[in-house]
């Protein structure tokens, strides 16, 4: 039974944004597979789902009809808001 079972890798935060970088860097040139095979540091495509999935979780990506992934976080727009009163974080 524990043969089956496959090891789910946790990547550290230096993966996360490392990532991260890539994408904002190559923002909707590849698809998702591409992008796996390009990036910098090799890694398992399990470990590369879980970055994925919690990067479009805090919007920070998208991926478009047409399969291609973008980043659209914008940092400066969110300063706009971080120092309203009016608004609570």
């Amino acid at each position: 039974m524990a043969e089956l079972m496959t090891k789910v890798r946790y990547p550290n935060l230096q993966t996360v944004f490392m990532v991260e970088r890539f994408i904002d860097k190559h923002n909707g040139e590849f698809k998702k597979t591409e992008l796996f095979e390009k990036l910098p540091k090799k890694m398992m495509w399990q470990t590369f789902q879980i970055i994925m999935n919690y990067l479009q979780s805090i919007n920070k990506i998208l991926i478009e009809k047409n399969g291609k992934v973008g980043y659209i976080w914008n940092p400066k727009f969110a300063a706009q808001f971080i120092n309203r009163p009016d608004l609570e974080i």
